[in-house]
């Protein structure tokens, strides 16, 4: 019974950490890019005071069924990844529920949030909405080989689909996964740059040509969900690269609230140095269109994910 109240307050707490560290680096991107644009900006915490209005506010605007179901949809998705990534490594109560397939389940369940987008914007009518989708969708096939290449070589060379065994081995040798294939890293840090959406593959939302894309006939408590489920899904990316590349954070010789705290400082700033890599690069590149994104996604980010399952080959003594 302990062990089982241990976890549902883990995963409060996980939900928690989730949607603050979130909302931050959001509001933290926003200030970043007022400033290199010499704008004072909003503050940081902006993003919560926005969440509270849209809130605050009522919509009389329905679309179908799948108009309520979109923002749900997203943060149903949202919050199951969310559980099944490991935030602290050995810590009882970030530990989640891990298991031995989780990367399988991960590759599924992260397209699921986008999804349930597609169908509610396709629904409304808008058809801003529509081409935002199939822009949405044409760079979702894009980034995502290059990002599944990247995770098929590490299942090869490790011969896991865990990401808690990954973690595992990363203590266990005292090397980062980044150092064992460094090419399966390039390709998922390249594929994350299509994932977070920022410039210059900034497509789907694009506010000067489609007007916020399929978000434009939700508002109120319709685009908060969204909002919200947008922050969660950043720091999932962010936390699982870090867990898979980068040695995860957290200590399994370091134990209570001391081992607890500095294991959430090591995540912090490891989430915030990789959460920055697409903002600078926001900064100074154009929005690409369409084709340009995909035909990005399917160079050099493939060229390395290829590369890396030929290397975790070699490593594991299959060729060679």
């Amino acid at each position: 019974m302990e062990g089982i109240f241990i976890k549902i307050l883990g995963a409060f707490l996980t939900a928690i950490l989730a949607f603050v560290v979130g909302m931050l680096y959001g509001g933290l991107r926003r200030k970043v890019i007022a400033r290199a644009q010499n704008r004072v900006g909003p503050p940081i915490h902006q993003n919560f005071l926005d969440l509270m209005k849209l809130q605050a506010k009522r919509t009389n605007i329905a679309h179908g069924f799948m108009g309520h179901m979109a923002p749900v949809w997203i943060i149903i998705a949202a919050m199951t990844v969310l559980m099944f990534i490991p935030i602290l490594h050995g810590n009882l109560w970030f530990e989640n529920l891990t298991m031995k397939g989780d990367l399988i389940f991960l590759l599924y369940m992260m397209v699921f949030g986008s999804l349930g987008m597609a169908l509610g914007a396709g629904q409304s009518g808008n058809p801003n909405s529509a081409m935002g989708v199939s822009r949405g969708l044409a760079q979702l096939v894009g980034f995502e080989i290059p990002f599944f290449l990247a995770l098929i070589a590490l299942m090869i060379q490790f011969n896991t689909t865990s990401i808690a065994v990954l973690m595992d081995h990363q203590e266990a040798t005292g090397r980062w996964i980044i150092v064992d294939n460094p090419f399966a890293f390039i390709a998922a840090l390249l594929a994350s740059l299509g994932m977070f959406r920022y410039a210059p593959f900034d497509i789907v939302g694009a506010p000067a040509e489609l007007a916020s894309g399929p978000r434009s006939e939700f508002g109120g408590k319709y685009l908060g969900t969204m909002m919200t489920g947008g922050a969660v899904f950043a720091f999932i990316k962010l936390v699982m690269y870090v867990d898979l590349f980068l040695g995860g954070a957290g200590n399994n010789n370091l134990e209570g609230l001391a081992g607890t705290a500095l294991g959430l400082v090591e995540l912090l700033v490891k989430t915030f140095l990789l959460y920055m890599i697409p903002v600078f690069i926001g900064l100074v590149t154009p929005r690409f269109r369409t084709e340009q994104a995909i035909q990005f996604f399917w160079k050099w980010p493939t060229f390395f994910g290829i590369l890396a399952i030929v290397w975790a080959l070699y490593k594991n003594g299959t060729i060679g």
